[in-house]
Order: C-alpha cells, then structure tokens, then sequence
C-alpha cells in the first residue's frame, strides 16, 4: 500500500518554504505597527464554544466541524475559525481589564469539512 498526501492538501517543501516564511515575516513586522498583536490559541476548543456562537442550525455547526469525544467524554472540535476562540481567550483572561481596544492577529489553521464532489 502506498500511503500520499490527502487529496486537496499539499507538502510545503524546503524548496518552497521561504515564500511562506517570507508572507508571515512581512505581516510580523506590519501588524505590530498599527498595533495588532499576536496570540495563539489551541487548535481544538470545547464544542460548545463554537455551537453558542455560530449557532447550533448552522451548516458549519451540523455538517462540517471536526468534533470527537475525549478521554473523559467531552465533546471538543477542531477550531472551524478564530473570532470564537479568541473571545474565549479575551474574556478567560480578563483581557479587559483594565478596558482597552484589543487589536490581535492569528496565523493558525481552522477546520472545516466541505463535500467537493460535483452533483450531477
């Protein structure tokens, strides 16, 4: 058996990988000066972090997030995007105290599935 990559993602290799250190670099050094910090958040959140705020009839909620049980039995799932988890992380945190404008940036991968096969 010959095990590839999964269809629809690709191997970012030494050859290629300075174009993408290149983009992260250039937005590290932009951002900061109109005052967006980074912040970087786990990449698996408690499901209902996502089923409040996108809302539990949403196709991405029904259909498309990435969820599975834990050890223990708690729903966690994949982070489908980052405004949620970043509110989590703003609000856990007492962000707001002392209350100020929060300008943050993420570079992190999100989870979603979609049905790319063609109908018809």
């Amino acid at each position: 058996m010959k095990i590839q990559s999964i269809r629809g993602v690709k191997d970012i290799l030494p050859d290629e990988i300075w174009k993408w250190q290149y983009i992260e670099s250039v937005a590290h050094n932009i951002f900061p000066r109109y005052g967006f910090k980074e912040i970087r958040l786990p990449i698996f959140e408690d499901t209902r972090l996502f089923s409040r705020s996108i809302g539990e009839t949403t196709d991405i909620v029904e259909k498309e997030m990435y969820t599975f049980e834990d050890r223990s039995g708690d729903s966690i799932t994949l982070r489908p995007e980052g405004t949620a988890s970043v509110v989590r992380a703003y609000v856990q945190h007492k962000m707001y105290n002392p209350l100020r404008f929060l300008r943050c940036f993420i570079s992190a991968p999100c989870f979603v599935t979609s049905d790319l096969r063609r109908v018809g």
